[in-house]
């Protein structure tokens, strides 16, 4: 949340950094996270994920620090500056990748077929609350800013985050604990030769770009989101923090609603959660358009309700995308979820940094030529959603006749309910 909220904020506003050295050193730590397929198969090795899983945590908290120290001196000391920023950034793509693969593949591996969309949506939407949380609290703590300020909220946030993870995953893996179906079928197979059956997968392929062309979409706003509130709306960097708040809370909502509506809870195929994948793709669309009408409009647009919107249509799109990725990933023959996890999650990560490096260089480029703020984010956010429309389409062919393989599950196989 600090690396693509408050530190992009702070570099392209407060220090006057063009918009796309934060977003070049987010696309690298999501260039990192093309590891993640090795941390997956790493992962599918053991006997524990754990801690892959806090390990990940750790190395991330830390790295959030460093970058947190790394935008102040940037000002000063830019040579060192930078490259204690790539050195973190570096940090966080390596935690993020290893913890958060880690972590689906455990679910993924560790609960029913029947119950992977519904452990996925529930796992989403805590983190999403913990993100608004956090987003609202930083914001309210940050206030007045000073650099010394953000250095202590940065640092205690680090802190509560390695302690909540260490006390959610404690003793959450059985001491029997044995690898679900895919893995009973017999001993893994090489890292080369679990991404080639992956690859031979007409299901995983279609799957693959739908979920590489939907998270550009998703993500060229992360970067430009909040200086679009600033340079557009003049809010302070608090109060543009609270917006991104506002948007994680509609994620939440969206969520919410699409695991009410029955079909992310059911436990259904991939293919009966099109209808609320396309619905929520569409709906970001329209929320888009808005804010494109927004940076024209400017100060008097309902901008809060016009994010929260948009993080509503994300939401109902993202739990359902979920639902569909937990079902595919228990359907290799030989392949553990943990690889296959890792190579949808390394699309995502290629997706999100090209998504917001795109925003960011975009609106740079268009705020040159066209010498005005609010004409250059009008034109990316109308890109984005000409993405979004494409993403749904895309949904409506990776998602049709998706049938994977889906055994009865053993007395012993199951790690939680």
């Amino acid at each position: 949340m600090l690396a693509t909220t408050v530190l992009n904020r702070l570099m392209v506003v407060e220090y006057a950094l063009l918009a796309a050295i934060p977003a070049g050193l987010v696309a690298w730590h999501y260039a990192v996270q093309l590891s993640r397929p090795l941390w997956g198969h790493g992962s599918d090795q053991g006997r524990r994920r754990t801690p892959w899983i806090i390990g990940g945590i750790a190395t991330l908290a830390v790295a959030a620090v460093l970058a947190s120290q790394a935008t102040l001196m940037l000002a000063a000391q830019p040579v060192l500056g930078a490259v204690l920023a790539v050195l973190a950034y570096t940090l966080i793509g390596v935690g993020v990748g290893a913890g958060g693969t880690s972590a689906l593949a455990l679910l993924a591996s560790g609960v029913a077929p029947q119950r992977r969309a519904a452990a996925a949506a529930v796992t989403w939407i805590m983190m999403v609350a913990g993100i608004v949380i956090s987003a609202i609290t930083v914001g309210e703590l940050l206030k007045p800013f000073s650099p010394g300020r953000l250095l202590t909220v940065a640092s205690g946030l680090a802190v509560v985050v390695i302690a909540i993870a260490a006390l959610a995953t404690y003793r959450l893996e059985r001491a029997d604990f044995v690898f679900t179906e895919t893995a009973k079928d017999g001993p893994p197979p090489d890292f080369r030769a679990a991404l080639e059956e992956i690859w031979r997968e007409r299901a995983a392929r279609r799957f693959t770009v739908f979920i590489f062309v939907s998270m550009i979409a998703f993500s060229m706003q992360d970067l430009i989101l909040e200086p679009f509130a600033g340079l557009v709306f003049g809010m302070s960097p608090g109060e543009s923090t609270q917006l991104g708040g506002q948007h994680q809370g509609g994620i939440l909502i969206g969520m919410i609603a699409a695991g009410i509506g029955g079909s992310a809870f059911a436990g259904r195929l991939p293919s009966d959660l099109r209808i609320w994948i396309v619905s929520g793709c569409l709906g970001s669309a329209l929320a888009l358009v808005g804010l494109a009408a927004a940076a024209i409009a400017g100060p008097g647009w309902p901008l809060g309700l016009n994010v929260f919107v948009l993080g509503l249509c994300n939401g109902v799109f993202a739990v359902a995308a979920i639902g569909a990725m937990m079902g595919l990933a228990g359907a290799g023959e030989k392949t553990r979820e943990g690889v296959r996890m890792g190579v949808w999650g390394a699309a995502q990560a290629i997706a999100f940094g090209l998504g917001g490096l795109t925003g960011a260089l975009g609106v740079d480029v268009a705020r040159r030529v066209q010498a005005h703020d609010g004409g250059a984010f009008q034109l990316i956010f109308a890109i984005e959603a000409a993405l979004f429309v494409i993403a749904a389409a895309l949904a409506l062919r990776a998602t049709r006749s998706v049938s994977p393989r889906r055994p009865q599950l053993k007395p012993d196989s199951e790690v939680f309910a």
